[in-house]
Formats: C-alpha cells, structure tokens, sequence
C-alpha cells in the first residue's frame, strides 16, 4: 500500500512538473473591454476549455502571461452584458491584443443555468427549459420580497391563503404549494415549517437570480418536485459595490410599509476571494379593509441579514459559504394594545430563523469536476392562534390557559456529486455524466396543548441520482436520468426516472420533449401547519393512519424561437403539459373534535389530472422598450369527487385553481437616466370555500363553493437616476403604484367568526410606494 501511494505522489509530482514546464511558454495576452465607448471592470477572461483566465482592472484592461500554444476560443463574460468570444491563435514568445466590445444583455435568452440538470448549461443548450427572473425583472416590478416577484413568472401563481395572518404558497402548474421544491443556491432547506411564510421572509436584496423548472423535468431534486422547483441563487461579488435602497409604501388610505434593505460586495485584490453582505429591515402596520377592527393584512416586524462569500483556493478548489438570519414578527386579527389572547380573534407569529451552507468544489480538468456540499435552517417559533368565547365562565378558562403554542424545526442536507465529461461518447458527441447522493433530515415539533394540537415529526431521506447529458450533435441532446429514494414514511425504495429531448433545428429554434415520474411522501406539509378560523372555531388538519405515497408521471413539450438583430429581439415559447396523479391528497372534513372545532383530514383520494398550455412572448426595440408576457390555460380535476364540506356535495374541480392566468411586464428606458414600467398579474375565476356560522352577522349562514371573480392587478413605476461623479456613486429616485385600479377583495368577512380562509384576488389594495436607491 505505501509503494502505491509513493508511486502515486510521485506520478502527480512529475505530472505537475511537465505540465508547468508546457505552461511557460511566454505566451501573453492583453487588451481591453468596453460597451458604449466605455472601459468595463472587473469583467471575467478567461480561455474556454481551460483554467486559466483573469478579469479587467478598473479601468477595463487585462494582461494574461505564461500561455499554453495553440489554438484557443478567449471569453469575455459579465453579468448584464453578452457573452464575448475571440478566436486567439498563441505561439511561444509572442503577446496577442484582443479588445472586446460587449452588448448589454437585455433579453436574458441564452444564460447559464444549473437547476435544470444540477450542471452548469446554456439555456439554449439545456433539454429541461429553465426561465429565469432576474434583478432587472424584480426592479421593474419593485418587489420587496421574492414572494412578490415570483408571479411574473410564466405557470407560476402566489397565493394568500389566510385573511388574519397572511399565510401564503407558491402554485406551479396548477398544482398546490406542497407540490413546489423550494431551493436555496440548489439546496433543499426549505422545511415544511419555514414553507409557510418563508418567502415572504426573504428579501430581493439578496437574490442574484430566481431560476424556475415547471413540471416533473426536475425530478431528480427528490420528494415534492412534482409541480416543478424553484431555485433561489444568492448573489457572489462580481466587483466593489454598495447598494442602499428605501422604499415606503402607503397601503389602502392609512397603513405604511416601510422597508430599507442595504447590500454590500467586496472582492480581494487578486479576485480570489469575496463577500456580499445584505441587510434588511421592514415595519409594516396592519390593515383593516372592510372597518371593523379586524386586520386583512397583518403587521409585520422583519430584520433580516445574511452573507454569501467564495474563497478560491488555487485554479483547481473552491469554497462557496453562505448563512442568513430572520427575525419576523406578525400578528393578525383584532387591532388591540396588550397580549394577543386579550383579542377576541388573532394571530401572532414570532419566528426566528438561521440558514446557511457550505459547498467545496474540486475541478482537476474541464472533464471531471466533484463537490461536496451541506446546508441546513434552524427554525424557533412562538405562536398564539386563538377564538375567545363571549363571556362567562368559559372566558374565564380562556383567559386562564390561552391557546400559545411552540415550534421547533430544523433541516440538514448532506451530498456529494460527480461531473465528468466522455468526449466521442458512442462515437458521437459528448455526454456528462452526473453521480450524486444525498441525505436530509428534517425534524419538527409544532405544539399547542390547548388544542390538543400536535406535530411531532422526523423525516430521513436518502437519495442518489445518476445521469446521462448526451449532445449527440450540435442539434440533439438527449437527457436521461434516475434518482432512487429511501424515505423512512415509505416502505419501499422509490424510483423516479426522467427523458428529454432537445432538438435544435436552427440556431433560434428549441424544441423539447419530457417524460418524469416523481413522488410525495405522506408526512406533513406546510399547509398542514396552518390553523385557520372557520365556521366560528379553529380548523386543523391530520393525516390519516392509512396515508400512502403519492406517486405522479409527468409529459411536457415546448417549442421556443429567439429571433436576435441589430436593434430588436424578439421571440416566444409555447409549452404544453400533462401531469397525472395516483394515491392524490386530498382534504375532507371529517367532523369536529372534542372541542368542537373543525378537523380535516389529509387522505388519499384517487387519481387526479393537470393539464394545459402555457405561452411566453418577448420583445425588446431598440433598447429602449422591452415587452415580456406569459399565459396559461389548464385545467385540474380529480376522478372522484372531494367532500370538503359535510354540509355539501363534493366536486370534482381543484379548489383555489383557476383554469387561467398570467402576466406581463413592460418597461421603456428612453435615456439611460430615466425609466418607466408597467406590470401586471391576471387571475381566472376559480372556486373558493366558504364557510358559515349561522346566525352570525359577520358570516354567511352556511357553506357555500364561490366562484370568485378574475382580476388584474396592475402595477406602474417611474425612475430617474442622477450621476454622483465626484463619489465615483449614482443615486436613484423612484415612485409609483401597485394594483393601480384597487381590484381587491369587497366581501371579506368580519367579526370574530370570520372565516379566515375565504380570501382570493390581490394581496394587497391600492399602494402608492415612493423611495431611493443610492449605489455604484
């Protein structure tokens, strides 16, 4: 054994030597990069297909010495701009001078992306379709947490799902907010627990992108990726710079938001280490919308701070660390000075919440690339859910043991994974292998004992996934894959395979076709921790003894086409999709307990179907007006019919899902100086639960399926940005209004007995927001 790793160390020494010896041929490299006539920094050159590269200083020059010889592709790559290549021909002794002149990327048609395959791929390049929201998008449409931005997303849908706490889900495809995988920078640490209100937790200030795979393609990210994932990625210094943005809200007549968010990118000098740090702070106050005392919107209290840094450790290792932290506080309900008990109806919410992970990735070769990675999130909370009674002695026993509760959750992930490149794959192309495997546990305890209400609950999933990315040629790629899970609530192992195909029959055109399986385990989701009010109590949910596994196979295909010129660019997708459920979940009213509330019980319910077709379009004139819109039509229904009320005959129709939806964004940048957006969000009509209390004056006397009616929330924003020169800093007033034309709910209910769950429409009501952003 010593004799092998003698030989081995000394095959790596003579290896290294050799190739430092081929390394030194005084080859060199210089030039410069500008846009516009104007000198761009700290922009990334490197040689493709190589580990040597440097960035531009900051006056937009760059040197790069000791050169191998021959014939090599030079890339020029900066975030807003498109990607730069050179063809560079390097001999021995000889400098080159390459100078780059780069576009801005208005239209992000071609980034790289890595949740649709866990590998890094251009767009156009990728058999999974990925779409991706930018900062620029969430500027445009002001969003202050990525809860609010998520919507301008084509099949994407957040909804509010209680009228006193404001608790909300993501719905992808038609499907419900359980079905969503939410990542951090790829990582599943988003817990049942912080799923009910993490996203709105998290500010914009630190999101670099939002990358969105709709459907079962993203299957190999395990349990719960049914309806599709979304993959929150931080941002990574690319340069020097701050960013100092106040934004105030005036909601309804009455109610302010205010939030300020800072953030802040330090790199080293040789550029091999950085940080970005963001801060935030928000204060919002309750808003009452139909004048009797109960809050629609609740008041909210967030800090929140959170750093992401990279350390390159030579040309071959890099560590990539992130940690954030949360401190929220809401509550909901009666408006009354004191403790939340004190109100005749109310929730309060104090949560604090620790993320963070680390990634170490080792890259010998541009063939064989390996990473090693764990995150977690450590959640706390203290809630008060609670109805008190009219008077009486009953009160009294009330007021004596108050409904508090306590939750505690936490989340760890641990995985590796290996990429490797076989060139002439099969005597064609080349194909990227991907082995991975991967162990989260997430454990949580949600407690109110005056209830009787308890969740005491672990979770151990093991995974591993092998796949084949397989450019056959220039215009087929052929994707193919596995995952296997062992899931400690599931008997057996569980196998989800998963094709596409990507054929390009052009250099504009993408046609693409997909085939998943995926599964949900029967545990409980982040819904199933909601209490909501209903019919003048508390509704909670169980699961039933017998609960299996929901399993589903998934179908989608899409044609997409990009038409780039001079000045315009200009293009759509079209994408159909059909997902079909076996075992679904469905809920049911069972009764009530022995304290009378109401209890649902989580079951399974069949086979249910989701279907339809989604359409994107593009367009961006001559930099000066850009235009994107995407619009689904779907349906979803069960094969048998779901009694969600005992009053009531079942229905077949998904519940809370309307047959169409979608948005559209439109911003005009006349100078570079001053810009203006109009934005806005289409709901279908769709049926919501309602339920009564009979003879109360607040509520309706009993159960009814509403249909609600579709709206449009419309938003528009004005922006003008000054030069600061002598501070090397720009600074940047901004205004305007959301749901311009207060299409918001009118027939809420109120009153202690309201029931909490009938809310639909908009968010929020007519806001006129106003702020500042000072940055460099």
């Amino acid at each position: 054994m010593i004799r092998i790793y003698t030989l081995l160390i000394l095959f790596i020494f003579v290896g290294s030597t050799i190739n430092a010896q081929e390394n030194h041929s005084d080859a060199v490299i210089i030039g410069h990069v500008v846009s516009k006539g104007e000198h761009i920094p700290f922009v990334n050159i490197y040689l493709e297909g190589t580990n040597y590269g440097t960035a531009t200083d900051v006056t937009g020059h760059y040197m790069l010495i000791d050169l191998p010889t021959g014939e090599f592709t030079l890339v020029a790559k900066m975030v807003g701009y498109k990607l730069g290549k050179k063809q560079v021909v390097l001999k021995a002794g000889e400098t080159v001078e390459v100078k780059f002149d780069l576009e801005e990327d208005v239209i992000h048609m071609d980034e790289v992306v890595i949740t649709g395959t866990k590998t890094f791929k251009r767009q156009t390049e990728s058999a999974v379709i990925v779409n991706v929201l930018d900062g620029k998008t969430i500027d445009k449409v002001a969003a202050q947490t990525i809860s609010e931005s998520l919507s301008f997303q084509p099949g994407l849908r957040m909804e509010t799902d209680c009228q006193t706490c404001n608790y909300t889900q993501l719905r992808m495809n038609g499907l419900g907010g359980a079905y969503s995988q939410i990542l951090i920078n790829s990582r599943a640490v988003f817990s049942p627990l912080t799923g009910l209100y993490g996203l709105e937790q998290l500010p914009t200030a630190l999101v670099e992108r939002i990358e969105v795979v709709r459907g079962g393609a993203s299957a190999l990210y395990g349990s719960s990726a049914i309806g599709g994932t979304v993959n929150i990625i931080t941002k990574l210094p690319q340069r020097n710079s701050y960013e100092v943005t106040s934004n105030n809200t005036i909601i309804g007549s009455d109610a302010l938001d205010y939030n300020v968010n800072a953030t802040l990118t330090a790199l080293s000098q040789k550029r091999n280490a950085g940080m970005a740090m963001y801060a935030f702070h928000r204060n919002r106050d309750a808003y009452d919308a139909n004048g009797d005392n109960f809050s629609e919107l609740p008041e909210i209290t967030n800090n929140s701070f959170g750093i992401n840094s990279f350390f390159q450790l030579d040309e071959d290792q890099k560590i990539e660390a992130n940690f954030s932290a949360t401190n929220e506080y809401r509550y909901g309900g009666e408006q009354i000075e004191g403790p939340a008990y004190i109100a005749k109806q109310s929730e309060e919410r104090t949560h604090d919440i620790i993320m963070g992970g680390i990634d170490y990735s080792y890259n010998r070769s541009m063939n064989t690339g390996f990473v090693v990675y764990t995150a977690g999130q450590y959640t706390k909370r203290k809630h008060y859910t609670g109805i008190a009674p009219d008077d009486g002695d009953e009160l009294q026993d009330f007021n004596n043991a108050p409904p508090y509760g306590h939750s505690k959750n936490y989340t760890y992930q641990f995985g590796a994974q290996l990429n490797h490149a076989v060139n002439n794959f099969v005597g064609a192309g080349t194909n990227i292998l991907t082995f991975g495997a991967e162990f989260v546990t997430d454990d949580v305890y949600d407690q109110i004992e005056a209830y009787d209400y308890l969740i005491d609950q672990t979770t151990n999933n093991f995974g591993a996934f092998v796949q084949s990315d397989w450019s056959i040629t220039q215009k087929t790629t052929l994707l193919a894959g596995i995952r296997a899970d062992k899931h400690n609530f599931v008997d057996d192992l569980i196998l989800n395979p998963r094709v596409s195909l990507l054929l390009k029959p052009n250099l504009n055109t993408q046609l693409r076709l997909s085939w998943s399986t995926g599964f949900r385990a029967p545990q409980a989701f982040d819904a199933d921790m909601h209490i909501a009010f209903a019919g003048g109590g508390i509704q909670t949910i169980k699961l039933a003894e017998d609960l299996e596994a929901e399993r589903s196979q998934s179908v989608s295909t899409s044609l997409n086409w990009d038409k780039p010129s001079e000045k315009h660019i200009y293009g759509f997708t079209l994408e159909g999709f059909y997902t079909q459920l076996k075992d679904a979940f469905i809920l049911e009213e069972t009764g009530t307990d022995e304290s009378g509330n109401s209890v649902m019980e989580k079951r399974n319910g069949g086979n249910s179907y989701v279907y339809g077709a989604t359409f994107e379009a593009r367009t961006n004139l001559n930099r000066k007006l850009q235009i994107e819109a995407g619009f689904t039509l779907q349906k979803s229904r069960y094969e048998e019919e779901v009694i969600w009320s005992e009053e009531l005959p079942g229905t077949k129709d998904y519940l809370r899902t309307p047959n169409a939806y979608g948005y559209y964004t439109l911003s005009w940048t006349p100078t570079q100086r001053f810009s203006a957006s109009l934005s806005g969000v289409y709901t279908g009509t769709m049926l919501v639960p309602h339920y009564g209390l009979a003879g109360d004056a607040g509520t309706i006397d009993e159960d009814i399926l509403f249909e609600s009616p579709a709206f449009m929330e419309t938003n528009f924003k004005m922006a003008y940005t000054i030069n600061l020169k002598r501070i090397d800093s720009s600074i940047e007033f901004f205004g305007g209004v959301s749901n311009l034309f207060d299409e918001y709910q009118d027939d809420f209910d109120s009153g202690k007995n309201r029931d909490s769950g009938y809310i639909y429409g908009p968010a929020k009501p007519r806001s006129v927001f106003f702020g500042v952003k000072l940055f460099n």
